[in-house]
């Protein structure tokens, strides 16, 4: 599998958000940023494209910043993959005579961006900040 850092990037951003789901407040910019290393401007893009998809809302102003709309439950690593790089169309051969052993790779990497596509879109938000926050709880330092 292969992902973009403008995908990578919108990841990260949306869980960043969803750790300050229900809070009502919002994230700036600059935070997210600054924390996950990614450039500004390359983030204000990202969320610009989010927030035109109904992710993500904004607040201007000095105390301004980015909110994650809906439940981190019901956003799917899909979901924010397919807003950023736009749904994937069907597999496309570059055989120039199709035969039966051209057809079967067309199939098994079909049937692969199937499951590839039905992972991706189980795994939501919510089961990934889990993850992350466990992670952290692991961690000790001396």
């Amino acid at each position: 599998m292969n992902v973009s850092a403008r995908t990578e990037y919108a990841c990260i951003a949306v869980m960043d958000l969803a750790t300050s789901y229900g809070s009502g407040d919002p994230v700036r910019i600059g935070r997210i940023a600054e924390t996950h290393g990614i450039p500004a401007r390359f983030l204000v893009q990202i969320l610009l494209q989010l927030k035109s998809a109904g992710m993500v809302s904004s607040t201007r102003g000095a105390t301004g910043g980015y909110k994650l709309i809906r439940d981190p439950k019901e956003v799917t690593l899909g979901e924010v993959m397919s807003v950023v790089e736009g749904s994937r169309g069907p597999i496309e051969t570059s055989a120039t005579i199709k035969t039966p052993i051209s057809d079967s790779l067309t199939q098994a990497w079909t049937e692969v961006a199937t499951t590839e596509k039905d992972m991706l879109d189980a795994i939501t938000l919510a089961d990934l900040l889990e993850d992350a926050i466990g992670q952290t709880e692991d961690m000790y330092y001396i």
